[in-house]
């Protein structure tokens, strides 16, 4: 009923977003319906709450955000309805996100086409990092390719040196999509690399059923499982862990398998826990803005106000800092005061530079990494953090960003960008 609620209030929202001549207009597919809602409802809800604060102080240098949503159910054909549904409205669109693998990759080659960028935060197509050959594609924060890599030197870490590995055993268990098989690149690198040995175990999504691949896992006995999972595959996970015996701190979850809405309803089944993340739990003096000055005066989009500075919730406003600094960057260029176009939101994206001061002047200081991008590198970081669940909230355990191999996920991006440009017929070059 919550997730109903939601819906309502955020279509009700959606409406309030409604476009005007001199506005800057986002296309939201979003979803806040069927399996996967709670991250969508969360993440799309962060987005516009940020963005409703920013209209409240008068918009980015007086020019007001609008914005559509259009529920694609996180299925691919429908999110391609929407965004051809959404991307000439309101005078165009002047950026998309989808969060959703599946439809990043449905629509990705008309991106360049239509000159609307796309950002892809903390997932789809890694080789997107590659500004050369994806010019209108944004994977910002950091991608599968170095979150894999990050996972890889944490389990390292933890056994005492990346030497340690050689002999163990992990098992990726995996969504059985796009976005499951995605890290394996890298996982099968690095396996190579270090000498452990990677066990590959798909789960058929939604994943409400396990029992086939556990006994798996305990046939195998592994040393580590990294669970990358999506919606209710990852309740499913971690108490099917508790039922066969598997120790839950063993288990390493992909940031997707990291938020609330993954421990909350396993009860103590989650306790010791940890997942990646790109954004660090705790207060900020932004989410307390929100609070204030938003939810305090019902203007908030989430019906459930407990979910405000949840994991979802806190990536949607991280994502939604990082569109309001392209737009900043892009108004310094091209005119301040007036509403960008795709092609100048695409160079903002291109140039951003969200460092330590920026984030402490927005009251964020720690809640992302810095990102700082270029024509080379539309990700503009690839730090992370584990976090733990101790049974009521996650925190972080690894003080400091963790950065892996990003050598080797450079060089996997480099063939499979040119591998990619080659089929297209794409001639890599910065985009003017």
């Amino acid at each position: 009923m919550k997730h109903i609620a939601s819906v309502v209030l955020g279509l009700t929202l959606a409406a309030a977003g409604s476009a005007y001549a001199d506005d800057q207009y986002v296309a939201l597919p979003s979803y806040r319906v069927g399996p996967y809602a709670a991250g969508g409802s969360g993440f799309y809800g962060g987005i516009i709450d940020y963005f409703n604060l920013v209209n409240l102080s008068g918009g980015v240098n007086g020019v007001k955000i609008s914005w559509e949503e259009c529920e694609t159910e996180y299925n691919p054909s429908r999110g391609v309805e929407c965004y051809e549904r959404l991307k000439t409205k309101n005078g165009g669109a002047t950026m998309v996100e989808p969060l959703s693998t599946g439809v990043a990759y449905g629509v990705l080659d008309r991106l360049a086409t239509d000159k609307i960028p796309m950002t892809t935060i903390g997932y789809g197509r890694s080789d997107a990092a590659n500004g050369k050959v994806f010019p209108y594609v944004f994977p910002l924060i950091t991608s599968y390719w170095n979150q894999a890599a990050a996972m890889i030197k944490y389990l390292g870490d933890k056994n005492g040196g990346m030497d340690k590995l050689k002999g163990k055993k992990i098992v990726h268990l995996y969504h059985d999509s796009a976005f499951g098989k995605e890290p394996m690149p890298v996982l099968d690198a690095l396996s190579k690399q270090y000498g452990f040995e990677l066990i590959k175990i798909p789960v058929t999504p939604p994943g409400t059923e396990q029992q086939s691949q556990w006994l798996q896992i305990r046939q195998a006995n592994p040393d580590h499982v990294i669970l990358w999972g999506w919606g209710a595959m990852n309740a499913v996970a971690i108490k099917t862990a508790q039922r066969n015996g598997f120790p839950r701190e063993k288990m390493l979850g992909v940031w997707w398998a990291g938020s609330e809405e993954d421990t909350v309803p396993t009860g103590d089944a989650a306790k010791g826990y940890s997942a990646m993340t790109f954004n660090t739990p705790g207060n900020y003096p932004l989410m307390d803005d929100i609070h204030k000055k938003l939810y305090d005066a019902g203007k908030g989009n989430l019906a459930d106000r407990s979910r405000i500075g949840s994991v979802y919730h806190m990536r949607g406003v991280s994502a939604a800092i990082l569109w309001v600094e392209a737009m900043r960057t892009a108004q310094e260029k091209f005119g301040k005061g007036k509403p960008v176009t795709g092609e100048q939101m695409r160079w903002g994206l291109e140039h951003l530079n969200v460092d330590e001061a920026r984030q402490k002047a927005i009251g964020a200081l720690g809640m992302l990494p810095v990102v700082k991008t270029s024509c080379d590198d539309h990700e503009g970081s690839g730090a992370v953090k584990v976090q733990q669940w101790d049974g009521k909230k996650w925190n972080a355990i690894t003080p400091n960003w963790i950065i892996g191999d990003k050598a080797l996920t450079r060089k996997l991006l480099e063939e499979s960008s040119a591998a990619y440009a080659a089929e297209k017929k794409i001639t890599p070059a910065c985009a003017k």
